[in-house]
């Protein structure tokens, strides 16, 4: 066993460890959006399952010699590309789908390598059982998953702070090309192996009952759904706090290792307990979709993390429970990563084609829910029913109580249970209906049970329970855009335009809330429409670095990066130029069809779609320095940060494009980040001079508290006693934050 063991182990740890690796060196290249790891999701899901065919190809129809043959082949041509280095031609262009770009570079880039790599795990199972007739092969699925897990783990905690992207590839490379020769040996110890009989018996498994007829469905589906909320809870999180790899190991970790427990042995996995479970973190999800921004950092990470890890464990369990005899081991494990690769690509492309909200977590816990019924209906476990009714107690009573207050938390649920019986019958009995009628042709297949055993109304409580849970999504969802007059959602994120305080003529306005962050918002009558508001009050540090921005000539050159609704555009004077650099096309539609700040402004307007990095950088080439007096950086979406505005290099272009007395003014308010040692470190490295400005004492309620931090070239521009006036005094962690760089950040020292 030790040759295939090693080569299963080194062979999911690199597998695995290439995912982050190379999703981190495209991430700058389209814009740092949580859809560039989904898009990646999905690309290493489809590869999965293009390997995973071919071994299931190459061990049905081909002889062990030629199978050893074809491997060796495979692994000589990925060596080829090494090592997995994108090269700056691939750079995406301002046009053009950005999911089909992501695509070709990771294709052109660690195509074949990670596809070489992908067939580690069935092949060498299958090799292992040609060679060990009799015993069991799945043990050797758990290794891969650990060797998985370890990887992932490694990343963040020990790669990724102490080795450069260059240094992690070549140190990758160096792995991949060890993995090769312990392959070649196990590839050398099959080759004159017979072929296998056609039935192998599992003599280390334990007795088991047979297959039901629709168990390849769901080897099918059971995957596709721990797909989807894999990449679901990993977009909810990555939206809120930032887009890193930190933040995208921890779901996929916590995702392996639900393979780790059910493949290692069924004492793992209990029906009743994980259905209970399952229940408490649906209804823990709910309370945070509901709770949004207000919910506290920690108890967003570890809901969203732990429901998934529950759900998955549900998912990989039962389909453990379901898996076939090591003859058809090709077969289950092809259908497996088809369902996964399904999960990835409804995730990546269907649902913000169809949707105009992020809306994944809560269908995958609903369908979920849905397929627990189903099982426990053609398995007939009571304990999936009695677990689940438990697990439905503890939900009703201990999610409440996460409030401060019980009396409060109490009187919010019942308002929202009370919005749900006004609207039940008026708008969703077709769900009742639709879901009765699912559950009773659930039931009509079912022989009636002997006293004191199965019952088929157990299950159909299950289905009942499925259903509520449906219809309080819809509601949810239902509530959350009632006064939205604009809803869209494309690869950068969801987009919705609010009308608020409709019934108040001197509070009526439109906001913008990109994810569940407002960003911006105008008055609707005609006098106040030109009011600087939310984050750009005059009295925050842009409105003063604005409003004493020195003037040559009366003419002042301003650049943005991050639209909004364009409320900086209320600054503007005759003469001046804005230049705002805008990655999503949505955005400008929205800023120009809902909002009137671009229209209003007496100053010159240009909007630059693209990556404001990338479109900097080549403006550079081209010889155009844009000679800025002054330039914000406020492309944050929600609490999330934007890595590689914020590096080194990103600050040296800053700097070519900036005026010798100008201004680089960066919007770092954040609540679970502190990017105030982050700019500061920058601030030194480049000789500049920082103040950072907050502004929380603001007596009208449509102005923000901030926090944003200026620099300049020469000290005298920002000595002005207003700017003093709101100074905070500098971080205490400047020294301990290390430089960020385009090779190296890390977020784990800069949270609050």
């Amino acid at each position: 066993m030790p040759p295939f063991a090693v080569a299963i182990f080194l062979g999911a740890f690199l597998l695995f460890q290439v995912q982050p690796m190379i999703g981190k060196y495209i991430l700058p290249w389209f814009g740092g959006s949580p859809g560039v790891w989904t898009t990646c999701l999905l690309f290493f899901q489809v590869l999965l399952l293009v390997g995973y065919g071919y071994v299931h190809v190459v061990s049905t129809r081909l002889r062990p010699r030629t199978q050893a043959w074809l491997q060796a082949g495979l692994l000589a041509a990925a060596a080829a590309f090494l090592p997995v280095i994108p090269e700056d031609a691939l750079r995406p262009q301002a046009e053009g789908s950005p999911v089909l770009q992501i695509l070709l570079v990771l294709s052109l880039t660690v195509g074949l390598p990670y596809l070489v790599l992908s067939t580690t795990g069935p092949l060498m199972q299958r090799w292992f059982s040609l060679r060990h007739p009799g015993r069991s092969p799945y043990r050797l699925y758990a290794l891969s998953n650990v060797g998985s897990l370890l990887a992932l783990l490694s990343y963040p905690l020990v790669v990724e702070p102490f080795l450069t992207r260059r240094e992690q590839a070549l140190v990758w490379s160096v792995g991949l090309v060890a993995f090769a020769l312990v392959a070649l040996r196990c590839a050398w110890a099959i080759r004159d192996v017979a072929p296998a009989p056609a039935q192998t018996p599992d003599a280390e498994a334990e007795p088991r009952a047979a297959l039901p007829p629709h168990a390849p469905l769901l080897w099918v589906a059971l995957p596709a759904i721990a797909s989807v909320l894999l990449a679901a809870t990993t977009n909810q999180l990555s939206q809120d706090i930032a887009v890193i790899p930190f933040l995208w190991v921890l779901p996929l970790a916590l995702y392996l290792l639900s393979f780790i427990l059910c493949f290692d042995h069924p004492r793992w996995y209990h029906h009743g307990t994980f259905a209970g479970l399952l229940v408490v973190g649906a209804a823990l999800v709910l309370h945070l979709l509901h709770k949004e921004t207000e919910a506290p950092l920690a108890l967003q990470v570890v809901g969203y993390a732990g429901t998934l890890f529950v759900a998955a464990m549900v998912c990989h369990g039962e389909l453990y429970r379901l898996r076939p005899e090591p003859a058809r081991l090709t077969s289950f494990y092809l259908l497996m990563s088809a369902g996964g690769a399904l999960g990835g690509l409804f995730v990546a492309v269907i649902a913000p084609a169809i949707f105009d909200r992020y809306a994944e977590l809560q269908m995958g816990l609903w369908l979920l829910s849905y397929l627990l019924g189903v099982i426990a209906l053609q398995a007939r476990s009571r304990a999936l029913v009695t677990g689940a009714a438990i697990g439905l107690v503890i939900a009703l009573v201990g999610v409440p109580a996460l409030e401060v207050s019980w009396g409060d938390a109490w009187h919010e649920q019942a308002a929202v249970y009370q919005f749900a019986v006004e609207r039940l019958y008026l708008e969703y009995w077709p769900a009742l209906a639709a879901g009765g009628v699912a559950a009773l042709l659930c039931l009509l297949p079912l022989r009636r049970a002997e006293r004191g055993a199965w019952r088929p109304r157990q299950g159909g409580f299950l289905m009942l329970l499925s259903l509520a849970f449906g219809v309080l999504l819809i509601i949810q969802i239902r509530k959350a855009d009632e006064d939205a007059v604009d809803l869209t959602r494309n690869f950068y994120g969801t987009l919705q335009v609010r009308n608020i305080l409709a019934e108040d003529p001197s509070g009526h306005h439109f906001s913008l809330v990109h994810g569940r962050i407002t960003h911006g918002l105008q008055f609707r009558s005609a006098a106040q429409t030109v009011w600087p508001t939310t984050y750009y009050g005059e009295s925050s540090g842009i409105g003063l670095a604005l409003k004493h921005l020195e003037q040559p000539e009366g003419r002042r050159q301003v650049g943005l990066v991050g639209l909004g609704t364009g409320t900086l555009a209320a600054y503007g004077r005759a003469g001046d130029r804005l230049r705002i650099y805008e990655i999503n096309p949505e955005v400008e539609r929205i800023a120009r069809s809902h909002f009137s700040y671009l229209a209003e402004t007496p100053g010159e307007v240009a909007v630059v779609l693209g990556d404001a990095r990338l479109t900097l950088e080549r403006e550079l080439a081209a010889g155009q320095p844009q000679a800025f007096d002054l330039l914000a950086l406020d492309a944050f979406s929600s609490d999330a940060i934007p890595v590689h505005l914020l590096t080194r290099e990103a600050m040296d272009i800053y700097l070519q494009h900036l005026a010798p007395r100008g201004i680089i003014a960066v919007h770092t308010s954040n609540r679970y980040l502190d990017l105030q040692p982050v700019v500061e470190g920058l601030a030194r490295q480049f000789d500049l001079k920082v103040l950072t400005i907050t502004d929380d004492d603001s007596e009208f309620w449509w102005i923000y508290g901030t926090t944003w931090m200026l620099l300049a070239r020469e000290k005298d521009v920002l000595e002005k006693d207003a700017f003093y006036d709101h100074m905070r005094a500098p971080s205490e962690r400047v020294d301990a934050v290390p430089l960020w760089t385009d090779e190296r950040a890390s977020l784990l020292r800069i949270l609050r």
